[in-house]
């Protein structure tokens, strides 16, 4: 990409997809489509789950129980909403652009912890890692790190004395070293471990809008932003990992953007570092090495290889420092697919997850973005003789990235070890499919803010989702 072609892209404010009326119900009737699939997947997983238990969730499609109820993050969450459908649009066009970064990851931060604060400081943050599944309950078993890596495999499948807990054994060590990690430096516990993915998780926003302005312009990034902010997979982010697993594995794409597109100083840094977050991806969850798609989709767009000899080095560390410390990546993962048929992915029948999983995202993802994405895929043909021409616009390389987010959750829906809590575990694709929602007519953003805002409230005050 030559340097007018950046400045280009950074000063842009090309129309987006006409809005007409004719867009316009679509707009609805896709959303529609999204409310309906959700419905649908209610109605027939409670006949399901009533017959024969075998999707082991209590209100499907998501992994929650029935508990209507409030709680001190109550008025918080709602004050942050009205403020971003209020003042979201016209701020995120407003900000100086580094302040706008840092508002949007405030503001995250501050939609996921009144999300969690609805459950009270105790059990909606502080106790929520430290449960039977959770990594802190093995902390004292890290006290020799290396024996541990050495005998991590160990203790995957049920069976053997010891097996690790659910989220200890259906995650590479990675996951559990960083808690073990914030335990040695004296920040120990669940309320640390909670804050840590908060925080973390909230950053996530800020590195999607800084690899749209890299990609696709200033202007859709600050599109985007209130989109970002006000997401409704904010329910699962505080508290869970995968919050922190999903910002990690933004970052690792937002650097890649920034290389790719020469827009930063050192762009073999910004590659290398880049490459050093996904590796580490790679070890914090195994079915993130579908995170590929997206720096994949980065070369792409930009039509460079540049940035890829960095960013493979960077790649590498992490595998051969576990290997060497005698963690084998691809045996755990084989007896971690040992151990998910020996519990409930063994049992939840492929045949309904396989487009449950799908509902689960639409919540997850909000119906403004499912709207959006009929639009970028509208204009999917467009964005792809533009990249074979060299010419793609900002729109039609948001289109691309957001698909590309899209493919990646199609390979995880179609793997079969992804059947249920795709809520909460397709997080780092998910956000990847919200600036879609920048696609959205001028007028109707706030009335589709709002709606996300909806989702989110509706299922954290009326059930009760363990996460």
């Amino acid at each position: 990409m030559t340097t007018e072609q950046r400045g280009d892209l950074l000063r842009t404010s090309e129309p987006l997809v006409p809005d007409r009326p004719a867009g316009r119900r679509r707009d609805l009737a896709s959303a529609a489509a999204g409310a309906l699939l959700v419905a649908l997947a209610a109605v027939v997983g409670w006949m399901i789950q009533e017959g024969d238990g075998s999707l082991q969730v209590q209100w499907p499609p998501l992994l929650a129980s029935w508990d209507p109820h409030v709680g001190p993050g109550t008025p918080l969450a709602l004050g942050v909403a009205v403020a971003v459908v209020a003042y979201g649009p016209r701020l995120a066009a407003r900000l100086p652009w580094r302040r706008l970064l840092l508002t949007c990851w405030a503001g995250s931060v501050a939609w996921i912890l009144s999300l969690a604060l609805v459950e009270g400081w105790y059990r909606g943050v502080a106790r929520r890692l430290t449960t039977k599944h959770e990594y802190l309950r093995v902390i004292d078993r890290f006290d020799d790190i290396g024996a541990a890596l050495r005998g991590f495999t160990d203790h995957i499948v049920i069976g053997p004395p010891g097996n690790w807990p659910a989220h200890v054994a259906g995650h590479p060590p990675g996951a559990t070293l960083t808690f073990v990690g914030l335990d040695r430096i004296g920040l120990g516990g669940g309320a640390w471990a909670g804050t840590w993915c908060i925080v973390l998780g909230g950053s996530a926003a800020a590195a999607v809008l800084v690899a749209l302005r890299a990609l696709t312009g200033e202007h859709l990034a600050r599109r985007a932003a209130p989109f970002l902010v006000l997401a409704p997979f904010a329910v699962w982010t505080g508290t869970s990992a995968d919050g922190y697993f999903t910002a990690v594995a933004a970052w690792s794409v937002a650097l890649l953007a920034l290389a790719a597109t020469r827009t930063v100083r050192f762009p073999a840094v910004a590659a290398l570092a880049s490459g050093l977050l996904f590796g580490f991806t790679c070890y914090l969850s195994y079915g993130l090495t579908l995170i590929a798609v997206l720096p994949a989709a980065v070369l792409v767009m930009t039509r460079t290889v540049g940035p890829l000899g960095p960013f493979l080095l960077g790649a590498l560390v992490a595998p051969v420092a576990f290997t060497l410390a005698g963690f084998n990546w691809w045996e755990a993962y084989h007896l971690l697919v040992e151990r998910y048929y020996q519990g409930a992915g063994g049992v939840r029948p492929f045949s309904y997850w396989v487009w449950g999983n799908l509902a689960c995202a639409t919540l997850a993802a909000g119906l403004a973005t499912v709207a959006g994405l009929r639009r970028a895929a509208a204009s999917a043909p467009a964005a792809l003789r533009g990249l074979l021409s060299g010419t793609a616009t900002g729109v039609q390389r948001l289109a691309v990235l957001t698909l590309a987010a899209l493919l990646a959750v199609a390979v995880a829906d179609l793997s079969g070890m992804s059947k249920a809590e795709t809520e909460r575990i397709w997080q780092p694709f998910v956000l990847w499919l919200m600036p879609a929602a920048a696609l959205l007519p001028d007028g109707d953003r706030r009335a589709w803010l709002a709606a996300q805002a909806a989702v989110a409230l509706l299922v954290n005050h009326l059930l009760w989702t363990g996460w």
